[in-house]
């Protein structure tokens, strides 16, 4: 019994050296994981800042505060912005963001929590300034990449001072106000179809205008070019009279010019299902009896 007596106060004594050695390596240490680091402040000012992950010494009477170093996301809460032709649109964005300085954040704005604020408010600014300085049409053609590197750019100077760095505001909803979304694109549409109207107006007053200069031309032309089939076809028609009168110049031409004349007005009359008279003293009844 006294074995197990002396066991049992070795247990206990190990057991209580064990918990107060956890105790003080948590008084005297400060473990930083990885992407975050290690604000150490000694009564109430700056003591070290640890950044890289790893085990490091601190007096109990330290305070720690973590800081992430890694990239964060931050959504902004949708909001109504008003363009420079004074029509509303909504906005909904997030902000990729990323504590380049712990040092200087915590200085200047003592929190993460405080960093988020701060950057809705620089960026929400950034939106509605950009968005208002433009009007509704030229936002939608810039919805994409130059809208969001312009909101970028300014958001991005006004943290930098703060130590933190702003790759990108990326916008993933930009819409009408839903209460009155219907009556703009109604608007939207007329304003289109008065646009439209519009171009097809000036694109036939121009198309007039083109035809009325060039109809003179034309007729010019086309007079010409009649003229000119005219004396063409006349020329031909006299040199086939011409061609005519030579070949068949002469008692025997000119006869067997008749007879193939006969022939073809034969040929015309007997197509079908017709019958001929010839009188008997007709050459091509002569022809077609052999006499």
């Amino acid at each position: 019994m006294k074995i197990i007596s002396f066991f049992g106060k070795i247990c206990r004594t190990v057991l209580i050296v064990f918990l107060i050695a956890v105790i003080l390596f948590n008084f005297f240490t400060v473990t930083v994981p990885a992407g975050y680091s290690a604000y150490v402040k000694r009564f109430g000012r700056a003591e070290n800042i640890h950044t890289a992950p790893g085990l490091y010494f601190k007096l109990p009477i330290d305070e720690v505060t973590y800081i992430p170093i890694n990239k964060q996301i931050y959504n902004i809460i949708p909001t109504d912005v008003i363009t420079l032709d004074k029509k509303t649109m909504n906005v909904s964005s997030f902000v990729i963001w990323q504590i380049t300085d712990p040092r200087s954040v915590m200085e200047n704005l003592g929190s993460v929590d405080e960093v988020n604020r701060r950057i809705d408010n620089i960026v929400y600014n950034a939106i509605k300034n950009t968005m208002s300085s433009k009007y509704q049409e030229d936002l939608i053609t810039l919805r994409g990449g130059d809208l969001s590197e312009g909101i970028s750019g300014i958001s991005r100077n006004r943290m930098a001072e703060f130590g933190v760095d702003i790759p990108g505001v990326k916008i993933n909803k930009f819409d009408l106000p839903s209460d009155n979304k219907e009556a703009v694109y109604r608007r939207m549409i007329s304003e289109r179809d008065s646009i439209a109207a519009m171009y097809i107006a000036e694109g036939e007053e121009e198309a007039k205008k083109i035809r009325n200069a060039i109809t003179p031309e034309r007729d010019i032309l086309l007079s010409s070019a009649q003229s000119e089939a005219d004396r063409v076809r006349a020329e031909g028609e006299a040199e086939y009279m011409r061609i005519l009168s030579e070949a068949y110049n002469g008692t025997e031409r000119a006869a067997f010019y008749e007879f193939i004349r006969s022939l073809d007005a034969l040929k015309m009359s007997m197509t079908g299902d017709k019958t001929v008279f010839l009188p008997l003293d007709s050459p091509l009844t002569k022809w077609l009896a052999g006499y």
